[in-house]
């Protein structure tokens, strides 16, 4: 769009509200006498000025103040959605997630779970609002930063006669000696730290630009943060799992494309001596064993790169730490804690073939019951063939076996059993004290032999790298909001004009400081004190009420 010329030779941006350089008022504010709003100097703003193409609306949209406390007012509802019952990150790992609500928390709890709100904060929506918050707070500081930058870096010091009158801050007052007064007040304000510029003989005084910048450097941090929490739905940069390990059994960790291992050498639980008198009361009233410490003898190991392409290489041990409650694994900023455990767990379990007539044995299997064969071969001519596995047997709606979880609880078979004398096969369903014959009487049977158990250990597995972003936008924002707070722009424009010494100031916030700065530097000099011209129109208009009322 074609600039606009002030008459000080300055091409402004089309949309300027006053003069960048001198201060002049344009078109439609020439003939007015209500204070200058010097928010953002009067600069042309890109959502004011083109409002055209769909981009430009975009731009307009999300430029807007009321938009972005809208999305944020959203967000926050939001996220106090998340609190009402606990994300699935922070049930049982083990559980049915479905279950689990339905079971805690009734109807309510299923509802939650149906609307997704068990993980709430990894959800499309609610990463669509944090964008939509990150995209507003760009285009918002953009908006205004850029031009308000450009606007105070081409001020002039002398500035227009309407700048001047329509300021808050304003008077007008003669002197004889002009020079002598220049130099006293400019005196006084450098030593209250002002910055002094001059031009024609006229004067500005300026300090605490710096705090305008306040609010945007606020947007960054909070833009690095938001990029910081954002980050933590991307693989590798956040990691807050569980990760069970067997006694004797290495585990790849979770999260890490299997790249590093955990193993459980061994796992130690200690419980509090009944007999002991300091603590003998306390556990009696718990109701019996209390776990004084569990730790896990844990080693950490990382994959080696292979230098062929494809090729896995060896694992080797990079940290090796007893993990007690408390008292974790640390490496490379991975942090292992104790976090449960289970003892006992069933690992394999042992069966006969046995001629139920002679009650012969004709060999024995052992189940792997985490990774069972799906046949096994006993010789001469007799197999048992595993037609299906329920870790945790369970019947469903439909009256069907089936698994509640993989962890084998309450394992359960349906066998095969293959002999020279039963060619065809005969079918037995075996679980724990049960052994039924679904197709009829068999000749032969599966006989449980025995159970061999493993101690589990439950580790928290945490790792994040979006810390220090999320400090860095932390510290930003804090920083912003300082430099906003607790400083000031202020300016003080001192020009000769027509025989006069024309004084008007002005500042973001606190005008009884400016005002006071003014006077301490024209103290002993002659100047008249300018006034504050909302005070003013404030008491000319309380005086008017006064006089209505009267009349």
């Amino acid at each position: 769009m074609n600039k606009v010329k002030c008459e000080c030779g300055h091409a402004n941006p089309f949309g300027t509200v006053i003069c960048e350089s001198c201060g002049k008022p344009i078109e439609e504010n020439v003939g007015t006498n209500e204070l200058l709003n010097m928010r953002y100097e009067g600069v042309a703003r890109r959502s004011q000025t083109y409002t055209r193409t769909i981009i430009d609306k975009i731009w307009m949209f999300f430029s807007s103040v009321k938009v972005g406390i809208w999305i944020i007012v959203l967000t926050l509802l939001a996220s106090a959605l998340g609190t009402i019952f606990p994300q699935q990150m922070y049930i049982p790992p083990t559980v049915n997630p479905a279950q689990y609500y339905a079971d805690e928390y009734g109807i309510a709890g299923e509802i939650y779970y149906q609307l997704g709100f068990h993980n709430l904060y990894g959800s499309w929506w609610y990463m669509l609002l944090i964008a939509s918050l990150g995209v507003s707070l760009v285009i918002a500081s953009l908006d205004r930063v850029v031009p308000l930058y450009r606007a105070l870096k081409t001020q002039r010091v002398t500035r227009h006669e309407n700048f001047l009158k329509r300021q808050r801050v304003f008077g007008t007052s003669k002197v004889e000696n002009e020079e002598e007064v220049f130099e006293q007040v400019k005196k006084k304000l450098a030593e209250k730290k002002y910055n002094l510029s001059e031009e024609n003989g006229n004067l500005v005084a300026e300090k605490g630009r710096f705090a305008r910048w306040g609010p945007y450097v606020n947007h960054v941090g909070l833009i690095i943060f938001l990029i910081g929490c954002m980050l933590r739905y991307f693989p590798g940069m956040y990691i807050d799992e569980h990760v069970w390990v067997r006694e004797g059994e290495t585990a790849v960790v979770p999260g890490t494309d299997s790249q590093y291992y955990i193993s459980n050498e061994s796992f130690k639980l200690e419980l509090y001596d009944q007999e002991d008198e300091l603590f003998g009361e306390a556990i009696e009233r718990a109701g019996g064993l209390v776990v004084s410490n569990y730790e896990t003898e844990a080693v950490l190991y990382e994959r080696e790169e292979s230098g062929t392409v494809g090729e896995v290489g060896d694992l080797v041990e990079v940290a090796r730490h007893n993990i007690r409650v408390n008292d974790p694994l640390t490496y490379n900023g991975f942090s292992f804690y104790q976090l449960d455990y289970k003892l006992n767990e069933f690992n394999v379990m042992s069966f006969t073939l046995n001629n139920k007539e002679t009650g012969e044995s004709l060999g024995q299997i052992d189940i792997d019951l985490f990774n069972p064969q799906s046949e096994y071969d006993l010789g001469n001519g007799n197999r048992v063939i595993i037609r299906d596995y329920f870790p945790d047997y369970q019947l469903n709606d439909a009256n069907q076996p089936s698994t509640r979880s993989r962890i084998p609880d309450n394992p359960a078979f349906i066998f095969e059993m293959v002999t020279p004398e039963t060619p065809e096969g005969e079918v037995s369903f075996v679980a724990i004290q049960q052994n039924l014959e679904p197709l009829g009487e068999n000749d032969y049977e599966m006989r449980f032999a025995n159970l061999e158990t493993k101690n589990v250990t439950g580790l928290g597995v945490r790792r994040d790298r979006t810390i220090p972003i999320l400090i860095a936008g932390g510290v930003i924002f804090m920083i912003g909001l300082i430099q906003g707070s607790y400083w000031a722009h202020r300016r003080i424009w001192i020009q000769r004009k027509n025989g006069e010494v024309w004084i008007a100031g002005h500042t973001n916030k606190n005008w009884l400081s400016l005002r006071k700065d003014i006077d301490d530097a024209i103290e002993g000099t002659g100047l008249t004190a300018p006034v504050d011209q909302v005070v003013e129109a404030e008491k000319e208009k309380e005086k008017n009420n006064t006089e209505v009322k009267k009349a």
